[in-house]
């Protein structure tokens, strides 16, 4: 344990994210000083290796681009394996604040949660999601909170705090094609604490988005019909993976 925070890592899952990189990982330094930040590098074809490593990043290279889902897997398996007590999910684009990392780990620690996740819309904070992904979001949000009958505002937030439950078993089984809202259900269903809290969402650093309209509403689709077959599976349990 580092003052208040225990043994805390930062992944960073990062496909070529040159031109944001350095600037999350400064401001990872800055306002969360305490924490290790390991950057999963899904294949980047630029210099984000380089540059991550360069501001002192711990640096995982995945052979290929193996998609978001393995790469936070493999910062779960990285942290078990050298006993992170705390993971912090945090993309490399600059949309998630690493201002409000300590705001994430306080509340996993304070609140008994196994799961903190970051969410943009239980205020109203400015953040304008495109109108056929923000209906999306809802539809997913509302599918989830039926599902586990507990309120979920934002299921698709990467920016999330885990504890050692929590990385244990998505260290061992997390999902890789819809990760975010699938990851919600899968760990509901085995017997843990989620619970969400504002946040603020930055546009991005640099580069361009790959989402457009079409492309949010086939994710929506895919990721419903994913949950649902998540659901004929038998749930986990943390001390059976």
């Amino acid at each position: 344990m580092t003052g208040e925070f225990p043994k805390t890592l930062v992944i960073i899952p990062a496909l070529n994210e040159q031109d944001s990189i350095a600037h999350v990982i400064g401001l990872i330094r800055e306002y969360a000083p305490w924490a290790d930040i390991a950057v999963i590098n899904d294949g980047s074809t630029d210099d984000t290796a380089k540059i991550a490593a360069s501001c002192g990043a711990f640096v995982l290279n995945l052979p290929h681009n193996v998609g978001i889902g393995a790469a936070v897997q493999t910062g779960f398996l990285y942290a078990e394996r050298c006993d992170y007590e705390i993971t912090v999910q945090n993309d490399g684009d600059g949309q998630h604040d690493p201002r409000e990392i300590p705001l994430l780990v306080r509340e996993l620690l304070s609140s008994g949660a196994d799961l903190v996740i970051g969410s943009r819309y239980i205020e109203d904070r400015g953040y304008v999601t495109p109108l056929p992904r923000r209906v999306g979001i809802v539809l997913l949000a509302n599918v989830i909170s039926a599902i586990t009958r507990h309120k979920f505002t934002d299921p698709t937030s990467g920016f999330r705090a885990s504890n050692r439950r929590t990385i244990r078993l998505c260290a061992r089984a997390y999902p890789h094609d819809y990760p975010e809202p699938e990851a919600v259900v899968l760990l509901h269903r085995a017997g843990l604490s989620l619970r969400e809290i504002p946040v603020t969402m930055n546009p991005r650093y640099g580069g361009r988005s790959s989402i457009t309209p079409f492309k949010s509403g086939l994710y929506m689709v895919k990721v419903l019909l994913a949950i649902c077959i998540d659901l004929l599976r038998a749930p986990l349990r943390p001390d059976e993976v």
